[in-house]
């Protein structure tokens, strides 16, 4: 009888991840705490056991963009800047902090100040800040005089340091700080060496690369209602090389008497936004920017936004309308992903 022998093919099939010395990649993922909220990383390799110290990279490296942007630290570089109440003084920024406030800066010009790292004390007044006092309606005498501490403009940026133009001008970078530590966490992991891999912070995303099996990575948008589960998802946008942020007032807002009012506060007028919009997610090359753009098209008409994002290159949105019935619709740019 002659010996049983294999299929060329299947042999072959069998030899050829011995001579390539070919091992199965795989998904490996981790998570921690880090600006109030959570992180998510997931990460593809060959290599797991070659992972190890990345979780603490990560961490540490976090812990650095948190000391020089948290207003919840007093010790931290944007709570120094705060402190420092003077106009015309120079004020050495780290590294970090001077590419955030550049970026802030260069959102708050081309969104015409509906993005502004100033509108705290407007916030603070609305009842959306860390007071303790009763929602309530503030009067126009009280708005202008938060007005009058708010405005980007104020703040001048000269080679490495910040200077402010008016007395008593102060940052708030929550709607970007997250998003700069995705970008941050995103280039240590690349510096490692790895290729393919997807980032979380707060619900900011990057992804690099393809999951295991080839495909972009997917990553989910919320659905924009009240009452809708964490895990409700309105859409689901293939990701590969870009970053994505969604903004949104559904979760986050007042009422007083019968009438709701948005956290986001537009820094022109003084007064919560009214655009309609109750959910706008950006698809940019960096997080930094796709966070702070996500909360200026929530400012910003839908028409005026989209009309934006279309000037932009490499960059997309997705707003989400809430019509008089309640029934939601969409806006979406020429080239958002699907």
């Amino acid at each position: 009888m002659r010996p049983y022998a294999f299929p060329y093919s299947l042999a072959l099939l069998i030899f050829l991840p011995l001579l390539f010395g070919f091992t199965e990649k795989k998904q490996v993922s981790f998570a921690g705490r880090t600006m109030g909220t959570t992180y998510h990383i997931t990460v593809v390799t060959e290599a797991p056991e070659a992972m190890e110290g990345l979780q603490q990279r990560v961490d540490r490296r976090l812990v650095e963009i948190n000391q020089s942007m948290s207003t919840y630290l007093e010790s931290s570089e944007i709570s120094r800047f705060n402190r420092q109440r003077q106009e015309g003084v120079p004020f050495p920024a780290s590294e970090d902090f001077y590419q955030v406030m550049s970026e802030a800066d260069r959102l708050y010009r081309l969104t015409g100040g509906a993005w502004d790292g100033t509108v705290a004390p407007l916030v603070e007044l609305w009842g959306f800040g860390r007071t303790d006092a009763p929602p309530q309606i503030p009067d126009r005498q009280a708005i202008q005089r938060a007005l009058d501490r708010v405005g980007f403009r104020y703040i001048a940026l000269d080679s490495g340091t910040l200077i402010k133009r008016r007395d008593g001008i102060t940052v708030d970078l929550g709607s970007i700080a997250k998003g700069f530590g995705v970008d941050a966490v995103a280039q240590l992991i690349r510096a490692a060496g790895y290729r393919s891999f997807l980032v979380e912070i707060g619900g900011e995303v990057m992804a690099q690369g393809r999951r295991t099996d080839g495909a972009p990575w997917r990553i989910g948008i919320n659905t924009p209602r009240p009452n809708a589960a964490a895990d409700s998802i309105y859409r689901t946008v293939p990701l590969t090389g870009k970053a994505m942020a969604t903004s949104g007032t559904y979760r986050n807002f007042i009422t007083i008497g019968n009438r709701r009012y948005s956290h986001i506060i537009d820094p022109r007028t003084g007064y919560p936004v009214e655009t309609g919009v109750v959910s706008a997610t950006v698809v940019a090359p960096n997080c930094t920017f796709a966070d702070g753009l996500a909360t200026a098209l929530m400012v910003m008409a839908p028409d005026r936004g989209v009309a934006l994002v279309e000037r932009l290159d490499d960059v997309e949105c997705l707003l989400v309308l809430q019509r008089p019935d309640g029934s939601l619709a969409d806006r979406i740019s020429g080239g958002f992903p699907h």
